[in-house]
């Protein structure tokens, strides 16, 4: 396929205005925090998991990775897989604390930073405190800093939007810098696979492959009313983002009403065997609730039938699940709610926070210009 890219065509690269995005993401974070605390682990394997047979990889170290250890991945599994790494149970304590001093380096270069979790985070720099020349020249100073400062490292990805700042910060990952500029959207976007955009799961790959999209060019070529047979509303999104278009905002100090994680299995399960992506999700949600300043009183299952039913239990306590396990322990409990028959058959599962309380006033931790210009 042959797809003409012309840069007065590019919406991204003829808008009066452009945001100079950087997103910020530190590399492999609680495994590379435990590393530099603890130099026995240094250059070694690390895993990052809650002990428990039926327990989940939080995070793995890039030598653990070399095995093909991933977050998400059981811990059974990625013992087995690399026998010769050490298991570290996870402290986010100490992680909330290195948040915050990552967060205070964002901070001297500007003051719009939208947190996605502990580790990763979007910067809008289009105007910044340091007065840099671009975008690029503020990433590479603040991934300096984290490097001197705290002996971590990050990636980052430099672009005109939020959607395209994602995708290059993983681009050269791990302690990578990659910038897209504005001329270069279409050239870049055209040929990745579609996978690679941010929010297409397995699932929905799948079907984009059965309907013969495989790249971000193939949704190029075709119709809004296209996509929108195929994908509901989600097609307008996609017709945006395969023109490199995404109009969100860098929006500091978002206050969440819930936080949910969820999956779509690639085969309907009983409910008995949903067990194991409970946990992984759990652990997911209790990842991102420690981005938040607040904390969340209500434990949300979610469940949708092979018919597209959809069901959710739900708990309030009367105060904040305080650790990973308990908010594991309340998801599962919640599923014995579930009365449905054993021989009812589930599509997806979710585990989610609602309620959110404030806390005391703290800190949260992590997580336009002229076309022309760099960034």
């Amino acid at each position: 396929m042959s797809v003409p890219i012309s840069t007065s065509a590019n919406p991204v690269a003829s808008s009066a205005q452009l945001r100079k995005i950087v997103h910020v993401d530190m590399d492999a974070f609680y495994a590379s925090v435990e590393q530099r605390d603890d130099p026995t682990l240094r250059g070694k394997p690390v895993v990052v998991a809650w002990p428990g047979k039926r327990s989940v990889v939080c995070a793995a170290s890039y030598e653990a990775r070399r095995f093909g250890v991933r977050s998400a991945l059981p811990a059974l599994t990625a013992e087995r897989l690399c026998p010769e790494a050490t298991f570290v149970k996870p402290d986010f304590v100490r992680y909330k604390a290195v948040s915050l001093a990552v967060r205070e380096i964002f901070q001297r270069h500007t003051d719009l930073i939208e947190p996605l979790s502990l580790d990763e985070a979007y910067l809008d720099v289009t105007q910044n405190k340091m007065q840099l020349p671009t975008a690029t020249r503020v990433a590479k100073m603040i991934r300096e800093q984290i490097r001197e400062e705290l002996n971590l490292t990050a990636s980052a990805g430099v672009a005109p939007n939020k959607f395209l700042a994602k995708i290059a910060s993983d681009w050269k990952k791990p302690n990578g810098l990659f910038v897209i500029q504005p001329h270069e959207v279409q050239s870049f976007l055209l040929p990745l696979p579609v996978g690679r955009i941010p929010g297409v799961g397995q699932v929905t790959e799948s079907r984009m492959k059965a309907v013969g999209i495989a790249t971000v060019g193939d949704l190029y070529t075709l119709e809004l009313s296209t996509l929108e047979s195929h994908f509901g509303s989600y097609g307008l999104r996609l017709y945006q983002l395969a023109r490199g278009i995404d109009h969100n905002p860098v929006v500091p100090n978002r206050v969440s009403k819930s936080i949910s994680a969820e999956d779509t299995f690639r085969e309907d399960v009983p409910l008995a065997e949903t067990e194991l992506q409970i946990r992984h999700l759990a652990e997911k949600v209790w990842k991102s609730s420690h981005g938040n300043a607040r904390a969340a009183k209500t434990v949300v299952l979610k469940l949708k039938t092979k018919e597209f039913s959809s069901l959710t239990r739900s708990l309030t306590l009367p105060a904040p699940p305080t650790s990973c396990d308990e908010l594991t322990g309340i998801a599962l409990a919640l599923r014995e709610r579930v009365e449905m028959g054993p021989k009812q058959l589930f599509r997806l599962v979710g585990v989610g926070l609602s309620n959110f309380q404030a806390a005391e006033e703290r800190a949260s931790p992590l997580f336009d210009e002229e076309p022309v210009e760099e960034l």
